[in-house]
């Protein structure tokens, strides 16, 4: 017998869970490219992408592909072919950026802080402090992870730059955390952010985004392009100029929508609710590990996402968890990517179009699957999550 008939619960950290409202925006004939509505609708993305940056000074370009093609952008727009980039590496995100920039033929030196903890400011500042020539043109930082489910701290890493009185621009990665946890590009001192569309923004994968601000746009390195190059997309001229060529159409329609979402709520409501959520996942965890060998990939709940939390539960039980969940009960946990054993872990996103009895559903179903499994594991998780939810 499967119980998994009926809507499946996509419950990995991207893509998200598609509102039905930006589906239905996306079911349409193709529009007109050339002029009126489709020129007006992307029009009015531009100041709501801002205001979910959190920024009211930085421009923003849109590029059809995902995350690792907004990686490009923004190292294409401002470094050269010799020049140096630090990562600051709390998983292999940050790591995958870094490979980008020294396929370009940048000079790439990382600092490694693990896959349990975030970046720690003083390492970094004390790095910059002792490049006194300022050979490094830039400090790229993942916000959230969406591996290690680490949250860094971007304000602390821009006050440590600050500290060490060192000019590199400050390149920040929230492709798992816009809209999801709390960023503010202006307040935070970021000059370069990139996200994507397919987490919180809670639109089918397929377009990328790379927000900058005047400081990053003098950069102008040598690796730019036509194609690459974000001053004819930021500030466009003629409207296919917005993507060098054909406009994604029915990707803007979706993200129209979601954005429409995102702003009747309020962004401190978007938080507050991706906050609340997250701890109802975390105190069933604290739960099961009380008695058994799952564990939170990182220990401290500041250090943690609100879109992603990554588990550990030790081979081959992670594989085995998630697909008794899926096949059964139709709930989909994501792989522990990047992680080894990668069979040994399981991730459940929290991002973008969830509410309280979804989360409640995906925990049950969690904790059915300990069960059924016959995995050790500690008792009264539902109660506690419940009682986060009761209590918010």
């Amino acid at each position: 017998m499967s119980l998994s008939n009926g809507r499946a619960y996509l419950a990995i950290p991207g893509p998200s869970v598609m509102p039905d409202a930006v589906l239905r925006a996306m079911h349409r004939a193709s529009p007109n490219i050339y002029e009126g509505e489709l020129h007006d609708l992307t029009r009015s993305l531009i100041p709501d992408l801002q205001a979910v940056a959190m920024t009211q000074t930085a421009k923003v370009a849109i590029y059809i592909g995902n995350g690792h093609a907004a990686w490009e952008a923004a190292l294409a727009n401002t470094v050269s072919r010799g020049d140096t980039v630090l990562v600051l590496a709390t998983g292999p995100f940050c790591i995958g950026w870094g490979e980008v920039a020294a396929q370009m033929g940048v000079h790439v030196e990382t600092l490694d802080f693990g896959i349990n903890a975030p970046v720690d400011p003083a390492r970094v500042s004390a790095h910059l402090a002792a490049d006194t020539g300022h050979r490094i043109k830039a400090v790229l930082a993942v916000h959230v992870d969406t591996s290690t489910s680490v949250k860094n701290d971007i304000a602390a890493l821009r006050a440590a730059m600050d500290a060490a009185g060192h000019p590199a621009l400050l390149f920040a990665d929230c492709i798992a955390s816009l809209g999801c946890d709390r960023f503010e590009m202006d307040a935070w001192g970021v000059d370069v952010m990139v996200a994507g569309c397919q987490k919180g923004l809670m639109t089918p994968a397929g377009i990328s985004f790379v927000w900058f601000n005047a400081k990053a746009d003098a950069a102008r390195g040598d690796c730019v392009t036509r194609y690459w190059d974000w001053r004819p997309r930021a500030a466009p001229e003629l409207f296919h100029q917005y993507f060098n060529g054909t406009a994604p159409t029915h990707h803007l329609y979706g993200l129209r929508a979601a954005l429409d979402i995102i702003l009747a709520e309020g962004l401190d409501n978007v938080f507050a609710r991706h906050a609340t959520l997250a701890r109802t996942i975390w105190a069933a965890c604290d739960h099961w590990a009380a008695d058994g060998p799952l564990q939170m990939n990182v220990a401290q709940p500041a250090h943690r996402s609100h879109a992603v939390t990554s588990a550990g539960i030790g081979s081959p039980w992670g594989d085995k968890l998630r697909h008794w969940c899926e096949h059964r009960c139709g709930l989909t946990l994501g792989i522990g990517l990047g992680r080894v054993p990668a069979d040994g872990y399981f991730r459940i996103g929290h991002m973008g179009h969830v509410n309280a009895h979804m989360i409640m559903g995906a925990l049950g179903t969690i904790d059915a699957g300990l069960k059924a499994l016959d995995i050790p594991h500690g008792r009264g998780a539902l109660e506690a999550a419940s009682s986060v939810i009761a209590t918010a």
